[in-house]
């Protein structure tokens, strides 16, 4: 038995309904993992594979969108199953047709929704990935020493061993001393974050309705997860008033989105290498001269 045909037990098993791969068809799905739509003569699902090593990613993956889509706010796609079959893993979750013009200001309305979900602590309880790169989750009471350990430490622990120290090390320990400074008039709660909400992370039915994928979830400052939405492009302008409208920011929020995307600009420097050294450096330069 190949894996398709042990994805087809498991669907049947779980949704008990019979379910024969008819049609196999590899589809975009990032660069980090393979994807497919498969379908029977009526049934639709769209299936990740990778090594069975990476089996825990596709476990946090379902588990996150299982947890936002009880939060009943952004329509995210309705995971089915997920696990290891030989050397390779799998997440299979329903196919949604995407491809429609996005309602952008009610995205924001439904994302602020999202965000007043709340939990006692930051953090969650399962550790999951921000693309290919591990994220720690360890809860804490503490949101600015979260952020310190759990992701701005914990970036620059990782280039440091892919070979960037010097300068993006000495200019992060700074910022990670005196980052304090930047929360003086603001008080974050442990908003649901989607966790990695640039462009390529959303769509739109072809009614309009806005939908999220591909989460990196944990509760921490909503800003975070606004800060992202303008990294690579931005949602427009419509996003960020609606959302505005909806839950207005705190005073600092401009400084403080550059801070909270440091942490990507040093995990794509962690993945890709090149041009995010010198952009992770002016960034880190930028919030250290508001301080």
């Amino acid at each position: 038995m190949d894996i398709w045909q042990h994805l087809e037990q498991q669907i049947t098993r779980v949704t008990g309904n019979s379910f024969r791969i008819h049609n196999n068809q590899s589809v975009g799905g990032g660069c980090i993992n393979p994807a497919f739509k498969v379908t029977d003569n009526g049934q639709s699902y769209f299936i990740k594979t990778n090594k069975a090593r990476y089996a825990y990613m596709f476990e946090a993956e379902a588990e996150a969108l299982r947890e936002m889509a009880a939060s009943e706010t952004v329509r995210v796609p309705e995971p089915v199953c997920y696990g290891e079959y030989g050397d390779q893993c799998y997440v299979v979750m329903e196919h949604l047709e995407l491809g429609g013009s996005p309602d952008m200001r009610g995205f924001a309305r439904q994302l602020a929704e999202m965000h007043r979900v709340t939990a006692d602590r930051f953090g969650w309880h399962i550790d999951n990935t921000i693309g290919a790169t591990p994220q720690p989750n360890a809860c804490s009471d503490d949101w600015i020493e979260f952020w310190r350990e759990q992701r701005l430490g914990f970036q620059l622990e990782t280039a440091a061993r892919n070979g960037y120290g010097g300068e993006l090390q000495r200019l992060g320990e700074r910022l990670q001393a005196d980052m304090q400074a930047l929360f003086v008039n603001h008080d974050p709660q442990p908003s649901m974050l989607h966790g990695d909400l640039w462009g390529g992370n959303y769509g739109a039915l072809h009614d309009g309705t806005p939908v999220i994928f591909d989460p990196a979830l944990y509760y921490g400052d909503r800003e975070a997860d606004l800060a992202m939405t303008t990294l690579f492009g931005g949602f427009g302008g419509q996003f960020y008033a609606a959302y505005n409208e909806a839950w207005p920011l705190d005073q600092g929020y401009e400084v403080r989105k550059t801070f909270y995307n440091i942490y990507h600009i040093i995990n794509h420097l962690n993945m890709f290498g090149g041009g995010y050294h010198g952009q992770a450096i002016n960034m880190i330069e930028s919030v250290l001269s508001e301080l």
